[in-house]
């Protein structure tokens, strides 16, 4: 289906459904509070001078001068570090070349398999649009029972005691698990709560203590059984399954590896250091080879008050590089529990900011803290299992101008997904070494931040992964291991780490072994101040972000030297600045703002939007990433007005999205609720995981 001009819905922000403000997408200003704290109404954190493109490199093509933090980076290989080192450089194989395909023919049926779908039109509706020929329908969604003995949901009469019983607000990370049969396990995180939308009668400046207590167990992890219907593509939770579990802010987690029991991390409630009640506004996250989750805790310093009354200027400086707000929280949880007072409790936020993981498949297990991969606001931690059998993790902190890591275990992967392989792999990421990406463009001079591509087609460069730590040895100047760990923001900072438009989820292809990164945006690139565009992030006022690709060494992820280029610089097709991986653009879906993505069993990236700048809904796109259809962009679904799209699920005869924060328009409430989705009828809006299936019963886009 060819999108013409008249028909794409160009960029349009209305009073009612989005501003100009610092986030300069559609995201709502309540969005912005409730979910991250409003940080694009704040100084990025980051303000280290960490050099540019042009500063670092003279010569391009040598790239004699690309390593900033060399001494750095040569004691660590004049060390050795076994087989958990640095591996020695090598240049991967030449990313892919440019798209040139024909326009796609109309009509289901045609192009690539796995997309071979009517794009849907970008759209306002109020509701789950997918293409002609398909169906959905809701799995679960907030206030659904996970056990037997909770009652029915009721907005006017909600309790912490129900809510740690039902499914949560918010859901963002999706997965879904073998687990017998007949049944499957469904895993889902729970970011943040919006409280205005939740509670009718809510004063946000006195929240009830009820509330404060129902927020706390809204926030967290769910497992469900599900069965899969037979003739459709529906799911159906198994209310009171013996594997059904929620996680909530009062939930015990075990901090786990080096910075466990560290002094650093110990509380008047926890002397030891090793005990964390809860997790707090988990995004993306990944499933590891032995079958665990990994769920990635992001904008955990929105939760924490009155750091400004801190006078430690160390612990001041660290405060600020994590963004904690120097007064009171929006939710005001600090007037509940002192653990959330910054001055009352100053080592609580330490114990926010990490990689979880959690054994669905045992019902009794604790869930743990992962503090070797770091802590800074995670987005994604996602596997590639390296030629000696090794796992490398991708990681990004989502956050304008931080940057995109990686994770190398020491040891070696009980292959399988067996009680016996999670028990051989249980401390597995306890130990290995830490890296931040440094990207190198090979256009110098060429890029001024218009988008405008360089003479050679691509944005595209070299690269290199650089060691932070391993274990107890730290390759920072002036920092030790756990310290590194702790306050890794900050240790990035020093070897001079590229930084990047807001790295979120990370996805290494299961076909290629490349590494895709979305870059959401940032509006702040090029600002007086900021640092200025380079061929990795090549526009100033970035508002629609771009999609990255990494190639390492095929057979081994532990390599240290990669190459790169950008797959999608995403906006309006008739945009001159954007890009589709050389793919015509006339023949495209428009796309704004990537943040969650997976990969089909065809090999094609999908994609889920989160704020889109051009005005429509968010939704979710099918991308060619080989061959002569490189590039070639294919809306599958939208979601409701005030939503955002999350967690897609790819199987070869489902689609699952979580539907997050639907209604969350400025001046909704639950009182005057901007949607009604999906229960219709004036109802509030509640978040859900949504199926998609094929009304003929064959495979998605085939």
């Amino acid at each position: 289906m060819t999108i013409s001009p008249e028909r794409r819905l160009l960029p349009i922000v209305t009073d009612e459904e989005g501003s100009d403000g610092p986030c300069s997408s559609r995201r709502s200003a309540m969005t912005c509070r409730y979910r991250c704290g409003d940080a694009c109404g704040h100084d990025a954190p980051n303000t280290s001078d960490n050099p540019t493109f042009a500063e670092v490199m003279q010569d391009a093509i040598s790239r004699r001068t690309v390593v900033r933090a060399g001494a750095v980076i040569g004691a660590a290989a004049a060390i050795g570090l076994s087989n958990s080192a640095p591996a020695a450089a090598t240049r991967p194989a030449a990313p892919g070349a440019p798209g040139k395909g024909k326009p796609p023919t109309k009509g289901p049926g045609r192009g690539p398999l796995g997309l071979r779908f009517e794009p849907v039109a970008p759209n306002r509706a109020d509701a789950v649009v997918v293409p002609p020929g398909y169906a959905q329908d809701v799995v679960i969604r907030w206030g659904d029972p996970l056990f037997r003995d909770v009652p029915a949901f009721d907005p006017r009469r909600q309790s912490a005691a129900a809510q740690k019983r039902q499914f949560g607000f918010n859901c963002d990370f999706l997965e879904i698990l073998d687990h017998d049969r007949d049944v499957k396990l469904l895993v889902a995180n729970h970011e943040y709560t919006s409280e205005e939308l939740m509670y009718p009668g809510y004063d946000p400046a006195a929240p009830t203590r009820e509330q404060v207590e129902t927020s706390w167990a809204a926030h967290g992890l769910s497992v469900i059984a599900v069965r899969a219907a037979r003739r459709d593509g529906r799911y159906e939770p198994i209310v009171g399954h013996h594997m059904n579990r929620r996680f909530h802010t009062q939930t015990e987690f075990e901090l786990s590896g080096p910075v466990a029991g560290h002094p650093l991390v110990r509380t008047s409630a926890d002397p030891a250091g090793r005990t964390v009640l809860g997790t707090l506004n988990n995004c993306a996250g990944g499933i590891t080879p032995w079958g665990t989750w990994l769920t990635a805790e992001e904008n955990f310093n929105q939760y924490f008050a009155n750091a400004g009354r801190v006078t430690d200027p160390v612990q001041a400086q660290r405060l600020t590089r994590y963004g904690l707000p120097s007064g009171e929280t929006e939710r005001k949880w600090e007037r509940f529990d002192d653990r959330f007072d910054v001055a009352k409790e100053p080592n609580e936020p330490n114990r926010f900011g990490w990689i979880v993981e959690v054994d669905p498949h045992d019902p009794t297990s604790t869930p743990k803290k992962r503090t070797a991969l770091g802590r800074f606001k995670h987005e994604a931690a996602t596997p590639r299992v390296t030629k000696d059998g090794r796992v490398a993790f991708y990681m990004g902190d989502d956050e304008r101008f931080d940057y995109l890591y990686k994770f190398v275990s020491r040891d070696k992967v009980k292959r399988g997904t067996s009680a016996a392989a999670r028990r051989a792999n249980r401390d597995l990421l306890d130990h290995g070494t830490l890296y931040v990406a440094r990207f190198t463009g090979d256009s110098p001079g060429e890029i001024d931040g218009s988008g405008r591509l360089p003479a050679d087609g691509q944005f595209d460069g070299a690269g290199e992964w650089i060691p932070l730590v391993f274990g107890t040895r730290s390759y920072v100047p002036g920092m030790s291991a756990e310290e590194v760990l702790l306050f890794t923001r900050l240790a990035a900072d020093q070897v001079g780490a590229t930084r990047m438009d807001r790295p979120e989820d990370v996805e290494p292809s299961p076909r290629s072994g490349k590494v895709y990164v979305a870059l959401t945006n940032n509006t702040n690139r090029g600002a007086a101040g900021r640092a200025g565009a380079d061929e990795a992030n090549p526009r100033t006022n970035n508002k629609h972000g771009h999609v990255l690709e990494l190639t390492e060494d095929r057979n081994d992820a532990a390599r240290t030297r990669f190459t790169w280029n950008l797959l999608l610089v995403c906006g309006d097709p008739a945009d001159p600045s954007t890009y589709f991986g050389g793919f015509p653009k006339e023949h495209v879906s428009p796309i704004s703002c990537p943040d969650n993505v997976a990969f089909d069993p065809h090999g094609n990236l999908w994609i889920s939007t989160d704020g889109n700048a051009l005005g429509s809904n968010d939704g979710l796109f099918g991308v060619v990433v080989e061959g002569r259809d490189r590039g070639r962009t294919t809306q599958f679904l939208s979601v409701p007005r005030g939503a955002e799209t999350c967690g897609p699920v790819i199987r070869d005869d489902r689609v699952l999205v979580c539907v997050q924060h639907p209604g969350e328009i400025d001046g909704a409430s639950a009182d005057a609720p901007a949607s009604s989705w999906p229960d219709g009828g004036g109802s509030i809006p509640r978040p859900s995981v949504v199926t998609v299936w094929n009304t003929r019963g064959r495979k998605i886009g085939v």
